[in-house]
């Protein structure tokens, strides 16, 4: 008798190649959000950085709230200079003191606040002030409001900081490195090299004049007090020109930029810091010697490349350097002015030996500047032309605090050899 025929499987539905393709595609995205979500194990915390000003007494009032989340602050050490802070003091938590150092361990469960008093009004060395305030206005630093703290987290944590100003009667604006948060009562307080963020860079507030406007995709700032000089649309226009030279060189620019300026009594120079600077309301835009201020400041905060010890001459040597070259490239100097810029240093640095020590200074960043013009050529030449100090400037911001050592290295691997301008008895 012949076998039964078997019953036949039933026949899956025959799907096309495109939904098998985009189904794979899914798969792959739910796989890469879940090895994501294991990657990236952040917990987060708020910090609310609170600025009261007080004029009369010549302070402000700060505080640091912490709230916990679903990670937080297990201790926070600072230094507190006995000479400018005073009134520390926790509300919540638990408060240590060792001479000037102190230590805070917020509550684990709920919010808890640091609070302390900082004197404002600084002067510099040979007269000039770089923090001040009057009944009208204060200028100031974030690093000194908020001094450097070390902070202990649970295992990833990260922190959601906003900074908020309580300003007195009769002050109208204030200005920060930060952009204002959604709802335009406070400044988001935003770096990405650090876990627990700080508020740093400067910072303006009271009778004060600004005038904003979208350069390169930055934000950028002027601002200063109402009765002075600072002629800010002067230095919003300097700065469309500048600015996209700046990115091309560079590899780009910050998302916000604050240019604080303001008369004497503060300090006749410029200050660079984190996504700002600091210029004299009388400093011109273009010096008589055809570099600029602005523009040597400028390249501090855009490139923040620092120089490691005994290495100044290269933090300090290339913004100068630029400081003729950007203004050139973006027509505000002809070729000739540039030439006799460079001229202009040769001859003021000529009796320089070494270019070694702890702070660069006039005649040893001029001399510094003819070195690195006379770098970038060896580069351009070595190259054909395809590569040039501008390569090595996107390598040294990488590194940040960059030493000679390291200069020398970045040179070789893009010209294939040492460097014979960094053989200069100079740097040895």
């Amino acid at each position: 008798m012949p076998d039964a025929a078997m019953p036949l499987p039933p026949v899956a539905p025959t799907v096309p190649a495109s939904r098998r393709f985009a189904r794979l595609l899914l798969g792959f995205a739910l796989y890469g959000l879940a090895v994501a979500a294991l990657a990236d194990p952040r917990t987060r915390f708020d910090l609310d950085y609170r600025v009261a000003f007080l004029p009369e007494a010549g302070v402000a009032d700060l505080a640091l709230r912490h709230t916990p989340g679903d990670g937080r602050v297990l201790s926070l050490a600072l230094r507190f200079d006995p000479a400018r802070y005073s009134q520390v003091r926790a509300e919540g938590g638990q408060l240590s003191r060792d001479g000037d150092r102190w230590t805070w361990t917020p509550d684990p469960r709920r919010a808890s606040t640091l609070r302390w008093r900082y004197r404002i009004d600084q002067q510099r060395r040979g007269g000039g002030y770089d923090a001040r305030i009057t009944r009208d206005w204060v200028i100031v630093r974030g690093d000194d409001l908020f001094p450097p703290a070390t902070a202990r987290t649970t295992r990833g944590a990260d922190s959601r900081a906003r900074l908020h100003f309580d300003l007195p009667p009769g002050w109208t604006n204030v200005d920060t490195p930060f952009l204002r948060s959604r709802d335009g009562g406070s400044f988001v307080v935003v770096n990405p090299e650090r876990r627990f963020d700080r508020p740093v860079g400067w910072m303006i507030a009271g009778r004060v004049g600004t005038r904003r406007e979208q350069i390169e995709g930055m934000e950028v700032s002027v601002a200063g007090p109402k009765d002075d000089a600072v002629r800010r649309n002067d230095k919003l226009a300097f700065i469309n020109l500048v600015a996209p030279e700046m990115a091309r060189a560079f590899g780009g620019l910050p998302s916000k930029l604050l240019i604080v300026s303001a008369d004497d009594p503060m300090w006749r120079g410029g200050l660079s810091g984190p996504r700002s600077l600091f210029i004299h309301a009388d400093r011109p835009l273009i010096s008589e010697n055809g570099s600029s201020t602005l523009v040597h400041e400028l390249v501090h905060m855009v490139t923040r490349v620092r120089g490691a010890e005994g290495d100044d001459w290269i933090a300090e040597g290339t913004a100068e350097f630029y400081s003729i070259t950007l203004l050139n490239r973006a027509g505000l100097l002809s070729d000739a002015r540039r030439d006799r810029a460079f001229e202009w240093m040769a001859n003021h640095g000529r009796g320089v030996r070494t270019l070694i020590g702890a702070r660069s200074w006039g005649p040893q960043t001029a001399r510094a500047v003819v070195l690195f013009r006379e770098l970038d050529r060896e580069i351009r030449q070595r190259t054909d032309g395809q590569r040039s100090l501008d390569d090595v400037m996107r390598r040294l911001i990488e590194i940040r605090v960059v030493s000679r050592e390291d200069l020398e290295a970045v040179v070789e691997e893009l010209t294939g050899r040492p460097s014979a301008v960094l053989q200069s008895p100079l740097i040895r």
